[in-house]
């Protein structure tokens, strides 16, 4: 009995000891990623169309399309000359107008009478506030071009996925065949 009890307790010390003798370190495998990451900044398009806000054109040499700039300017620019030039008109014929209700006729409209002159105003008027509108759309899609522009710079646009139009000859009546090809590679 003595002999039993002492196989038993040394095969239970082996085969415990094998059991404990071959543990596996703790690893853990990570497959490598193969795409490459594009960081998208959610804030890109505010930070350009605030830019724009701040100073005309700054949010397009943000996004780095210069070319965009003096494009931005001239629309900018010419609706305010337009807006400076009706409303200096504006003043003048309504000066005049005054004047004359003063009894003055020493100015430079001698050849026109009242009705003309209140017409030009009318006319001149609603010109200068036809370029002031025209100025603050130019401004406004000033900024909203920017912020357009800012979010389609973040859009993955790669050979890997691409639609083109492909000319081609055909092999039995050797014409030239158009068709389209839409090409995504993993």
């Amino acid at each position: 009995m003595h002999k039993i009890i002492f196989i038993v307790l040394f095969l239970f010390i082996t085969g415990n000891s094998t059991v404990f003798a071959q543990t596996k370190p703790d690893t853990v495998l990570v497959a490598k990623d193969t795409l490459k990451s594009n960081n998208i900044d959610p804030l890109t398009p505010a930070k350009a169309a605030f830019y724009s806000a701040v100073l005309p054109g700054l949010g397009q040499a943000y996004n780095k399309k210069y070319w965009k700039i003096p494009i931005v300017y001239g629309a900018i620019g010419t609706s305010l000359y337009f807006y400076i030039d009706n409303n200096k008109k504006y003043h003048q014929y309504r000066d005049a107008y005054k004047r004359r209700l003063e009894g003055y006729t020493d100015d430079n409209y001698t050849y026109l009478d009242n009705t003309r002159l209140i017409a030009g105003q009318k006319f001149y008027q609603r010109n200068r506030d036809l370029s002031a509108l025209i100025t603050l759309a130019f401004y406004a899609l000033n900024i909203i071009d920017a912020n357009v522009d800012a979010a389609l710079l973040q859009f993955n646009v790669d050979e890997n996925l691409s639609f083109r139009p492909i000319i081609y000859p055909n092999d039995v009546t050797f014409k030239t065949n158009v068709g389209l090809t839409l090409n995504y590679n993993f």
